[in-house]
């Protein structure tokens, strides 16, 4: 049997000459969330409600255009994909109907990732639940499914959603994410990880509605990899593993009393129901209820407000007819009327809250619940069947484990579940820029350790100035990554969600082309994914379709790297004088370590790269796209999108071990330290993704602690990339790089001198803030 492309090595990854491989990867494609047919982004009232006459062929996107796109991320150094596809897109028509077209257009579209030697997981993705919740991820179905009436969610409020907001332009910004901790939601997830304890009444086609969302959830996800089984090309060389449901929740289920906010309950915006009163909106009664906002020191209330169904009720009618899709519903389960008053959490007769601790303990053991129990009882055995599906079609998949979003995660350590063959796949964004939608360079907030009690007061938790911003953000990511191996055991952490909104400062950047705050915010996130010591990441997102005017086109969000209004970043450092582009750089180092000029490297210019070969022969396509239609205030001042600072240096394949690595922007400067036993062989040196657009041509200086080491481009893995490689000796070595140093982040056409680094302006200012 022939070696895998990529194993698992306690807490590393390693390629077939057993060097370390640093995954730096991306999302693909934001678009997934919402079909092709008909077209229906969340800004799109229309054909909204069709859900069961719906295709996601094209998606991420066609086959024709999917050439460009994975040249531009090949280029960019990217070698990881994280490979959005949602429930939706494979079950749509109904229960266990799936879409085996759109099912071969994926198989062909991971064909062609392939040939540009990327490396994909699948993410079967979802957010608050579906579409029809205000997200994405399951099919129209499944609110049928539990007895919910999405046309009434609007009226009573029991999700947020923008395709059904009076004027989608004006849906609230980020709003969506409350949709957790609304009615569809809260019901939803219960029924989903706990429905057997807490709607023991919810039986359809014999099954309690839990087993039976997870039976077809995890089925369509089976049913998926068989296919790519029989593909025949793909298992392990290209797919290397899945990720379980992406960010899980855990509905109702711990809430000690829903008749108030709970205190773990961090996100309110816009009017703020409590499960008590979301319950009531559902079954059409007036609630009053408090209104809050995002404010710079985060969520705070503003005033309150009346929210009126007028009677009308998010529940199925009594005559609806439930034979459409062809299960048969318990006679026990009542459409018509609430599903918890049917449980005897409440007296609809009266409105009487009954139990308002019905889901504080665990029915089995009568012990109390946080959400540490959930992610164990709950979410650990969602996992398993999760896992079983996909390792019994093939048993070197490698499990991305996703537990809740900044919870403590599963206690596995040391048990059965402690697989060789996970990777513990957390979830971060720094929570003041993307609500706030603006990089705050003066202060920030040590939200993780908030939630960790690490301060005895919130106020402690202020870290002020950027120096101690950034390292506030590696230190929250450190802090998750150990808290994976303290909790789940000796494993990898990938971080497969993380990234900025690139609609800042109302949107400023577009209308100046000047994207300094978003080059900033980024760079200080990449500064925290290198320091961490993580194994790598999936930057969040790439978004074919996203614009000036309506970003990534799903919720106001705006967190993509590419946009039709922008412009690529050019590959030389000087986009106005191609022509004074140098070729690579090599050191003129003996291979042999007997020789008196092994540690000692020089820069020759006898590569015979050349601007003029080098367009003859790339191979990839053109990397530029056609504009959008965006207002022109919004798309006259096309920028870079702060490509300078996710276009970055960065470890590829490393013999030994990686023990440190990072990238200084505005110095432009990349250093690297590593530990070998042994030196490298000639076939197989350490390799780093060198951008020419910092370092180009001889205008990079390297210096390196032993060995040769050479710089050039090729086009191995089917996209043409500058790398450096290098043959070193065995022991503790380490390399830097010098590229160019020049102002960061100004609108097109300025190149000037870069200011200090973050650290050369500590000392100069005399800050003592670290």
């Amino acid at each position: 049997m022939a070696p895998l492309r990529l194993r698992i090595e306690g807490r590393t990854f390693r390629d077939t000459n057993n060097r370390e491989v640093t995954l730096r990867g991306i999302n693909v494609a934001g678009d997934a969330k919402f079909p092709t047919t008909p077209n229906v982004p969340s800004n799109q009232p229309e054909h909204f409600y069709e859900g069961d006459n719906v295709s996601f062929i094209n998606r991420p996107f066609s086959i024709d255009e999917a050439h460009v796109h994975f040249s531009r991320l090949k280029r960019w150094g990217y070698t990881l994909i994280r490979y959005i596809f949602t429930w939706e897109a494979v079950e749509h028509a109904g229960p266990g109907k799936y879409d085996e077209e759109w099912i071969q257009h994926t198989i062909h579209v991971l064909r062609l990732v392939r040939s540009y030697g990327f490396y994909v997981f699948m993410d079967p993705h979802q957010d608050v639940w579906s579409r029809f919740t205000g997200g994405s991820g399951a099919p129209m179905w499944t609110l049928y499914a539990v007895g919910l009436n999405p046309r009434s969610f609007p009226a009573t409020q029991g999700a947020w959603v923008q395709n059904t907001y009076p004027n989608p332009s004006e849906y609230p910004k980020m709003i969506w994410a409350t949709n957790y901790t609304r009615m569809a939601c809260q019901m939803i997830f219960t029924m989903f990880f706990a429905g057997k304890e807490y709607v023991p009444k919810a039986i359809i086609d014999g099954k309690n509605i839990q087993d039976y969302l997870q039976d077809h959830f995890v089925g369509a996800c089976r049913h998926l990899a068989q296919r790519i089984k029989e593909a025949g090309d793909l298992e392990n060389d290209v797919v290397i593993g899945w990720e379980s449901m992406n960010e899980p929740n855990k509905g109702l289920i711990g809430y000690q009393d829903i008749s108030v906010i709970p205190p773990e309950q961090k996100l309110q915006k816009g009017p703020s129901p409590t499960a008590w009163q979301a319950i009531l909106l559902a079954s059409g009664r007036p609630c009053e209820m408090d209104t809050w906002d995002f404010g710079g020191l985060g969520p705070y209330k503003s005033g309150s407000t009346l929210v009126d169904p007028r009677g009308e009720m998010a529940w199925l009618p009594a005559d609806h007819d439930d034979s459409k899709y062809g299960w048969k519903r318990d006679p026990g389960w009542k459409l018509g009327e609430c599903i918890w008053a049917q449980h005897g959490l409440w007296d609809s007769s009266n409105d009487t809250l009954l139990k308002k601790d019905y889901f504080a303990k665990d029915p089995e053991s009568g012990l109390k619940i946080d959400y540490e129990y959930f992610t164990n009882k709950w979410f650990m055995a969602y996992y398993r069947r999760h896992r079983e599906a996909i390792t019994n079609i093939n048993r070197d998949a490698i499990m991305f484990c996703q537990p809740p979003v900044l919870e403590i995660p599963p206690s596995l350590k040391d048990t059965e579940d402690d697989d060789p063959n996970m990777v513990f796949a957390p979830h971060f964004y720094d929570g003041v820029t993307l609500m706030m939608k603006k990089w705050n360079r003066y202060w920030n907030v040590d939200v993780f350790g908030i939630l960790r009690g690490k301060y005895l007061s919130p106020a402690f938790a202020i870290k002020i100035g950027e120096t101690a911003i950034r390292n506030c953000l590696r230190d929250q990511l450190a802090a998750i990554r150990k808290e994976g191996i303290d909790y789940m055991g000796n494993h990898p952490c990938v971080f497969t969600e993380i990234g900025i909104p690139f609609d800042m400062d109302d949107k400023y950047a577009y209308r100046t082309g000047d994207y300094s705050s978003q080059s900033s915010a980024m760079d200080a996130n990449h500064f925290a994914l290198e320091g961490s010591g993580a194994n790598g990441y999936t930057l969040w997102v790439y978004t074919v379709m996203n614009n000036h005017e309506w970003g990534d086109q799903w919720n106001g969000e705006d967190l993509s790297i590419f946009s039709l209004d922008d412009k690529p970043l050019p590959l030389s450092s000087n986009p106005n004088n191609s022509q004074d582009y140098k070729t690579p750089s090599t050191s003129t180092v003996s291979v042999d370590r007997s020789s008196p000029a092994f540690s000692e490297s020089r820069s020759n210019n006898d590569s015979p790269v050349s601007p003029r070969n080098l367009k003859q022969n790339l191979s990839t396509p053109s990397l530029s796209s056609q504009r959008s239609d965006a207002p022109g205030e919004l798309g006259n001042k096309p920028g870079y999108r702060a490509a300078q600072a996710y276009v970055r240096p960065s470890p590829i394949a490393t013999v030994g071990k990686v023990t440190s690595y990072g990238f200084d922007l505005r110095n432009c400067t990349f250093t690297m330290a590593l530990e070998c036993e042994e030196a490298t062989t000639e076939d197989a040196p350490t390799e780093i993704f060198l951008p020419e657009y910092h370092f180009p041509g001889d205008a990079t200086e390297v210096e390196v602690t032993s060995g040769k080491w050479a710089i050039s481009l090729d086009d191995a893995d089917g996209g043409m990339i500058q790398r450096l490689r290098w043959w070193h000796d065995e022991g503790k070595q380490s390399l830097t790089a010098k590229g160019v140093k020049r102002k960061q982040n100004a609108s097109l056409g300025q190149d000037e001198e870069a200011p200090p680094g973050y650290l050369e302006q500590c000392w100069q200012s005399g800050c003592d803030v670290m």
